[in-house]
C-alpha cells in the first residue's frame, strides 16, 4: 500500500485560495497526502480554521514571516522524521503555493515523469494561470548578461533580446529536462532536496527556484518539466497589493543570486555595477507599482 505524499504549502493570509487549493489535493493523487502548511504570521484566520475543518491538514507556524525558503525549509523539516519512520512517501515531497489548484491525477503524473527520470531532482507541472495561457515555468538558468539586461530593460523594452535570451527553454509542449522549475509547484525527490541543503534562506522571497534548481544541476540531478500534469495558479494576487516589499526583495534576490556565482576579487566591478544597476531599476519600479497601487484604490473608491 502506497503511504501518503507530504505536500508542504507556506500560507500568508491565503483567504479563498487556500479552500480552492485543499479541495483539489485528494482527486490530485491515489496516494493520498498530508498537508503541512509552514505559516508566516497569517492574520485572516485561514490556516488555522482549514486544521481544525479538515483531515490530513496541519499546521505549523514557522514564528513569523521568515520569507518562502526558510517556511519551506521548516515544513519540510517537520515531516522529515515521520519520513523516516515510514508513515509517509519516502521517495517525494511536494512543494506548493497555496494558490494553486491540482487538475485530477496531476500530482500522480508528476511521480510517473520522475520514475521516467531517475536523476530528476525536482519536477514540475504545466501551469495555467488565471485567463488560461501557460506560464513558462521552466527555464534556462540566466547567465549574467541575459540576467542583467532582462532586469535592466524589461520594464520598458519587453522583447528586448536579453529578455528574449532570458525566456529562452520555454518550450512548454513536451517533457523535457530545464536549468530550474516555478517553485508555485514542484514534486521533489527527497534524496535530492537534501544532498543540496534544501533552499538558501537568504533569499526571502523570488529567486530562491532558480537558486535551487541551479544548485540541483551542479550536483548532478535534473530539473524536469512535465506537461502530462497541469495545475492552475493564481500568480502575482498578492504581490501587487505590497509593492514596497515585493519589489526591493525581488531585486534583492537577482543581485544574490548573481553575486553568489561572481566570487572572485577580479569579479568585485562587475557586482558593483550589479549593484548600482539593480537598486536603481528597483526605486523606479517601485515608483511605478506604487503609483499604479494608489490608481486601483482611487479607482475603486470612485467605482
Amino acid at each position: 500500500m502506497n503511504k501518503p505524499l507530504a505536500i508542504i504549502t507556506v500560507t500568508f493570509s491565503p483567504g479563498e485560495y487556500l479552500g480552492r487549493f485543499l479541495d483539489s489535493v485528494p482527486a490530485a493523487t491515489a496516494q493520498g497526502a498530508v498537508v503541512v502548511m509552514a505559516d508566516n504570521g497569517s492574520t485572516d484566520g485561514a490556516p488555522e480554521y482549514a486544521a481544525a475543518t479538515r483531515e490530513n491538514v496541519e499546521l505549523l507556524r514557522t514564528g513569523g514571516n521568515v520569507g518562502y525558503g526558510a517556511g519551506m525549509n521548516k515544513g519540510i523539516d517537520a515531516v522529515r522524521a515521520r519520513r523516516d519512520a515510514g508513515e509517509i512517501d519516502d521517495e517525494f515531497v511536494l512543494i506548493s503555493n497555496p494558490d494553486v489548484v491540482f487538475t485530477p491525477g496531476s500530482v500522480d503524473r508528476m511521480i510517473e515523469a520522475a520514475r521516467r527520470h531517475p536523476r530528476a531532482g525536482a519536477v514540475g507541472p504545466l501551469i495555467r494561470e488565471t485567463d488560461g495561457s501557460m506560464y513558462p515555468s521552466a527555464r534556462a538558468v540566466p547567465t549574467l548578461g541575459s540576467g542583467i539586461g532582462h532586469a535592466l530593460l524589461a520594464p520598458v523594452w519587453k522583447d528586448n533580446p536579453f529578455s528574449r535570451r532570458y525566456r529562452d527553454d520555454a518550450d512548454m509542449s513536451q517533457e523535457r529536462t530545464s536549468g530550474w522549475l516555478s517553485g508555485s509547484c514542484q514534486l521533489l525527490r527527497w534524496e535530492a532536496f537534501d544532498a543540496v541543503g534544501g533552499f538558501d534562506e537568504r533569499y526571502f522571497m523570488y529567486m530562491e527556484d532558480v537558486d535551487l534548481g541551479d544548485r540541483l544541476g551542479r550536483a548532478g540531478w535534473e530539473n524536469v518539466f512535465t506537461p502530462t500534469a497541469e495545475i492552475a495558479h493564481a500568480q502575482g494576487h498578492s504581490a501587487s497589493s505590497h509593492p514596497e516589499i515585493t519589489v526591493p526583495a525581488h531585486h534583492d534576490s537577482a543581485y544574490r543570486f548573481q553575486a553568489d556565482r561572481l566570487t572572485a576579487w577580479w569579479q568585485a566591478p562587475v557586482r558593483a555595477v550589479l549593484w548600482v544597476g539593480l537598486k536603481v531599476r528597483g526605486a523606479v519600479t517601485l515608483a511605478l507599482a506604487t503609483r499604479a497601487l494608489q490608481q486601483r484604490h482611487r479607482d475603486d473608491a470612485a467605482g
